[in-house]
Formats: C-alpha cells, sequence, structure tokens
C-alpha cells in the first residue's frame, strides 16, 4: 500500500503554517513534510505532530538564507562551517520531530567556481553528514532539481547523484527522487526509478506544467503510482505540488491508492 505525505511548503496555503497539520490530518494524510522547520521550535513542531497522529515524513537540513532566495549551501567552498554546524541543528531537529530521514541540498551554483570545486566541496560535506546522520539514526539524501524552477542548481539529474553517491561511498545516502523534476530533466520515469530504486530514499510527485496534482498534466501518475506499488516501494511519497484549485478539493487523485 502506497503512502502519502503532505507537504507542508506547498498544500494548505491559505492557512497559517502549524494550522496545517490539522487540515492534512482531516484529509486522511498519515505523515507531513516541509522545506524548512526551522521557523518554529522543534517543541511546538512536536506538539503539532502528536496532536494530529502525524509522522515527519522529511525535512531539509539548513540550506542558507531561504528568504532571501538561497537554496542550499552544501556545494559552496566557503561555507563548510556553516554547513557543519547545519547537521546539528537537524539533527536536534529529528530527534525531537523523530524523523527519519533528511534532504541536502547541493545549492545554487555561486559565481567563478569550477564544477569540478564545487562537487569536491559537496562530496566532501556529504561524508562529513552522512556517517554523524548514521549515529543518529536519520537517512541522508539528495536531491536532484529542475534548473527551470531553480536556475544554476548545482545537482540536476540522476547521473550527476549517482556520481556523488559514488564518490561519497556511504550506505548512508540515497537519492531523493521527485518525478516532477525528473521529467522536466531527463524523463524516462519509471524506467529510471526501476533501475536506481535501491539507491533511492525517498520520492515526492508533482504533475508537470504547472506544479500542480497529479492529473492535471502530461504525466501519467495512474501508471506511475501502480509501478511504484507494483515494484514494493514503501517509502514516504511527498505531495510536494501546488494545488490548482484548493488542496481538500484537488484530492480525489489519492482515493484510489487509500484504498489499495
Amino acid at each position: 500500500m502506497l503512502k502519502f505525505a503532505a507537504n507542508l511548503s506547498f498544500l494548505y496555503p491559505d492557512l497559517p503554517f502549524l494550522e496545517r497539520f490539522k487540515a492534512s490530518a482531516a484529509d486522511g494524510f498519515k505523515a507531513v513534510e516541509y522545506a524548512v522547520p526551522y521557523m518554529a521550535s522543534p517543541e511546538v513542531l512536536a506538539e503539532q505532530l502528536a496532536a494530529n497522529g502525524l509522522v515527519q515524513a522529511l525535512f531539509n537540513l539548513p540550506a542558507g538564507d531561504w528568504d532571501g532566495g538561497e537554496r542550499g549551501i552544501a556545494c559552496h567552498p566557503d561555507r563548510i562551517d556553516e554547513f557543519r554546524a547545519g547537521i546539528d541543528t537537524a539533527i536536534r531537529f529529528a530527534k525531537a520531530l523523530d524523523c527519519k530521514t533528511v534532504n541536502c541540498l547541493a545549492g545554487i551554483r555561486p559565481d567563478k567556481v569550477t564544477t569540478a570545486a564545487l562537487d569536491k566541496t559537496f562530496v566532501y560535506n556529504l561524508r562529513y553528514a552522512a556517517p554523524r546522520l548514521a549515529d543518529a539514526g536519520i537517512a541522508l539524501v539528495i536531491e536532484p532539481i529542475n534548473r527551470r524552477d531553480i536556475p544554476d542548481f548545482h545537482l540536476s539529474t540522476t547521473g550527476h547523484a549517482e556520481r556523488i553517491l559514488d564518490a561519497v561511498g556511504s550506505d548512508n545516502l540515497r537519492i531523493q527522487y521527485d518525478f516532477y523534476h525528473m521529467q522536466i530533466v531527463q524523463g524516462d520515469l519509471v524506467p529510471t526509478f526501476q533501475r536506481l530504486q535501491q539507491r533511492i530514499g525517498h520520492v515526492q510527485i508533482a504533475d508537470t506544467p504547472g506544479r500542480h496534482e497529479p492529473g492535471t498534466g502530461e504525466i501519467n501518475y495512474g501508471f506511475v503510482l501502480s509501478e511504484l506499488e507494483r515494484l514494493g516501494y514503501d517509502g514516504w511519497i511527498g505531495c510536494e505540488y501546488r494545488p490548482k484549485a484548493g488542496t481538500s478539493e484537488g484530492l480525489g487523485w489519492i482515493a484510489p491508492y487509500r484504498n489499495s
């Protein structure tokens, strides 16, 4: 049976953030994820999870100045100390929220730094983070993101992610496979997922164009989700999309999978 997590950075945008926990539970979600937990105390977030019977499926490592447009610092050679401090913060939050997986955003490529230097920094930071998180019982994933949504994002393909995983060489590092991003970047969604399944630690979904709910665009989610079920994927599926006509009103697509 497939398991869906509401991404509260995207869903229920009409509600204040802390009210989105209750709304997601009322709509039948059993888990939540979101990009940035650090705007609230871990105790407050843990209270919302407990009050609404929710699992914390995922959040991102500290990713720099999020409101200022930064989307990760893991590839930035001049911010290694900041990245390491962020690991301590993420572990503190993950333990408080009983969150078993965190995502490391590579970051937007800084000017005048070579690809080789960015990869070297990214690998160096992941070699530090992966065992620290493993010791705390937390899995680490990295996410390829399309460069149409985030121009100059350093990690944009599964091939690049595979090379990073190979260079890091940790059993505690996998890929976050977002079907929306991968449709834009490379297509061949299900065969690529199947080939990489043992290296994938988390899945996210949205349709394209528009990044709306499944069934609103070109991705055949009836096929994709049935294949995930057939292939035995048992992790959370993050619903990281922009509701086209209201979150609750647009959840008809999910009903068949909740009863499968």
